[in-house]
């Protein structure tokens, strides 16, 4: 069986407030095109499919549009979409009925109720069944009402309480989506910044990959960069566009399985996906990252440092004068570098569990437990999710 693993789509996201309609356009189409080439027998998406819960009607549209494309694709590729945390689950599930009857299978939110288990979808090929449990973005109290005798404590309990209530069959292939933070071992998966806000500080939202072993596959969504986690066989494809200067060197794709006979290892290959316009650094002097500028790469969305002593004149306006998209402007020098380090000496401000923690050792005179720590860890990051932080 071949299917197409895509996450984190972010349909309606801005750069530095310029649109990428154009750039998710071109992407979504050229996944079209390979899918009517390589004929895939299904199109996993893992989550975030648009970049706000309330999306503007270009961004439905725009997903709208290739959903339609999808499914006049001969033989047609069942889609199996799951939500993400950027997601509203009410706005994605909408049509939801409708959409089943073309092959496109939604699950919006995890199983909340102890009647309720993840949404499988079963397709066969020459092998048997293959059995894909969608599994939504999930926060542990979606989930409280499953366990009324034993709340699992965190993200990873959480997921390893809803996953074992499947009773999943070894014997079958089996593959999941989920739109987590999924880790290895000691190592944490490569972040960059344009998903880095949304990982929470301290790692209550760590998941880690022991909680998969009845999986033949596992199709993630969440990170922003395509890597694997501690297999070849749980990945994170990453996003199908550069959605921050911090992506400049990803290179974008379509993650690609064959899955053969149970026990067989997945095949894994990528098509590569380019957008109209790339996203990347310039370096150098002023007159240095003007010469550099061509019909070619000057409508690109570019992140500029310059590194003149002397300030030239009009900075801004020269660059805007040759690139017609830029994100930022900086400069290192001797002069901002000493800023730099004189600030760097100056009292830092502390965070709140920064604060708290030096306030009990002065208060108690020792430091505090790891429990007492990783209690008011949990406290910290509640307290900063009912402010929307």
């Amino acid at each position: 069986m071949k299917f197409f693993h895509l996450s984190d789509l972010h349909i309606g996201k801005q750069l530095n407030g310029y649109s990428l309609k154009e750039n998710q356009e071109a992407v979504l189409n050229q996944i079209v095109n390979y899918a009517v080439t390589e004929k895939p027998d299904v199109i996993l998406i893992c989550g975030d499919i648009y970049d706000k819960t309330a999306p503007s009607a270009e961004a439905y549209t725009l997903f709208g549009g290739f959903l339609n494309a999808l499914s006049m694709i001969q033989p047609q590729p069942s889609v199996l979409i799951i939500a993400g945390n950027h997601d509203s689950p009410e706005r994605l599930s909408y049509a939801g009925p409708f959409l089943e009857k073309h092959s496109i299978h939604l699950s919006v939110m995890p199983p909340q109720n102890q009647d309720e288990y993840l949404k499988k979808v079963v397709l066969s090929d020459q092998y048997g069944p293959v059995n894909f449990y969608l599994l939504p973005f999930l926060k542990p109290g979606y989930v409280r009402n499953l366990f009324p005798d034993s709340q699992p404590e965190g993200y990873e309990n959480a997921i390893k309480g809803v996953l074992e209530r499947e009773a999943i069959d070894t014997r079958e292939r089996n593959v999941l989506l989920s739109h987590q933070f999924y880790t290895g071992g000691s190592t944490d998966p490569e972040t960059c910044e344009s998903e880095q806000a949304v990982i929470i500080a301290g790692g209550l939202d760590r998941v880690n990959v022991s909680v998969l072993p009845p999986f033949d596959y596992v199709a993630l969504g969440h990170l922003h960069g395509p890597q694997k986690v501690s297999a070849d066989w749980i990945r994170y494809c990453g996003t199908p566009f550069k959605y921050s200067i911090s992506e400049e060197h990803h290179r974008k794709g379509i993650t690609v399985i064959e899955m053969g006979a149970k026990g067989e290892s997945p095949v894994c290959e990528v098509l590569p996906l380019s957008g109209i316009q790339d996203v990347r650094r310039e370096r150098g002097t002023l007159k240095e990252v003007l010469s550099r500028a061509d019909e070619k790469n000057r409508h690109d969305f570019v992140s500029v440092t310059l590194t003149d002593e002397d300030e030239p004149y009009r900075i801004r306006e020269q660059l805007k004068e040759v690139y017609d998209y830029l994100l930022e402007l900086k400069v290192d020098n001797v002069r901002t570098r000493e800023k730099m380090m004189e600030e760097e000496e100056r009292v830092s401000v502390l965070n709140p569990l920064e604060a708290f923690l030096q306030f009990y050792k002065a208060v108690s005179g020792e430091e505090m437990t790891k429990e007492a720590y990783e209690a008011m860890e949990k406290i910290v990051q509640e307290a900063k999710e009912e402010e929307g932080l």
